[in-house]
């Protein structure tokens, strides 16, 4: 399988969001290229017609700037670390003399608002992080948000809510039997189907807005407990018991306490009412579903 279409992407990253994405793209259209970490993952995208390269996060090598500096479209999905980004830091000088950019996509995160409380948040609110890594995802889409302001070069962030998909979900955790139900009064999370994110990514592609900035999750804030019991549902055993939050926390990571620290309520509205996306998936029932059907 061979992709030699005249519009190119670039994708630092290409993990399991960039992966859908490709998948969306018509072979005939699109040539897509990007940065993986294993010779393994080389091998299995090239199945797909999929042209990656080794990149350990410094320096490009010439074939990566090569395909960098050809490319139409660039998405990055490889999260700063506690030093930089390491995708700007070596990608930003080949992509500002890039002269023929249509579409520039970062990764970002829903953390970049901190918590509020349970209060809804949307693209307007203000960018309050509460941890040192929300606050790197801040400082990354500001970076990246300049090649915009200081080259005209058509950015745009998705800020991605909690990811699930086929291989990522509920059922992975209750089979491999680390499923919890913690109840913490009033606390949700937003999610969104990998699925989604393609075809998000994929309008915004076909209707660029530069500088625009969306929320990229489903209609329905829900509690974990609530996602993990329907999940049990489906696969016909009964759920793990529910634990009160202030017990479970005692034997939490710093990590996975962390992300019990924000609560709020995300809204999607920009992506349904100004990219036009009708969601696959409008709340964890119906992506459950899906995966279950596809053998997730």
């Amino acid at each position: 399988m061979t992709r030699r279409g005249g519009k190119r992407l670039f994708c630092f990253g290409l993990g399991y969001s960039a992966e859908a994405l490709s998948d969306l793209l018509p072979i005939t259209d699109w040539h897509v290229s990007g940065t993986v970490r294993s010779s393994e993952k080389v091998r299995d995208l090239s199945e797909k017609g999929i042209e990656a390269v080794l990149w350990d996060g410094g320096v490009l090598s010439e074939e990566a700037t090569a395909l960098l500096s050809q490319a139409t479209h660039i998405l990055n999905s490889v999260p700063p670390n506690e030093a930089d980004d390491p995708a700007f830091m070596a990608g930003a000088d080949i992509i500002r003399a890039n002269d023929h950019i249509q579409w520039l996509g970062y990764l970002s995160t829903t953390g970049v608002y901190g918590n509020t409380d349970g209060a809804p948040v949307d693209e307007s609110s203000a960018l309050n992080p509460s941890s040192a890594r929300s606050q790197r995802r801040v400082d990354a889409e500001a970076e990246w948000m300049s090649l915009l302001t200081e080259h005209s070069i058509p950015t745009h962030i998705f800020r991605l809510a909690g990811i699930y998909g086929p291989g990522r979900s509920a059922f992975d955790q209750i089979r491999r039997g680390q499923a919890k139900r913690i109840y913490k009064p009033g606390h949700v999370f937003s999610r969104i189907h990998i699925d989604d994110i393609a075809n998000i990514l994929a309008t915004s592609i076909a209707r660029p807005n530069p500088g625009a900035a969306y929320n990229v999750c489903d209609n329905e804030p829900a509690p974990p407990a609530e996602v993990t019991a329907y999940a049990c549902s489906l696969l016909g055993i009964e759920p793990p018991e529910v634990e009160e939050f202030e017990t479970a926390k005692q034997r939490m990571t710093p990590m996975g306490l962390s992300f019990w620290t924000d609560n709020r309520r995300v809204s999607n509205r920009r992506i349904r009412e100004d990219l036009g996306v009708q969601l696959a998936h409008p709340d964890y029932r119906s992506g459950l579903q899906a995966v279950l059907k596809e053998g997730g």
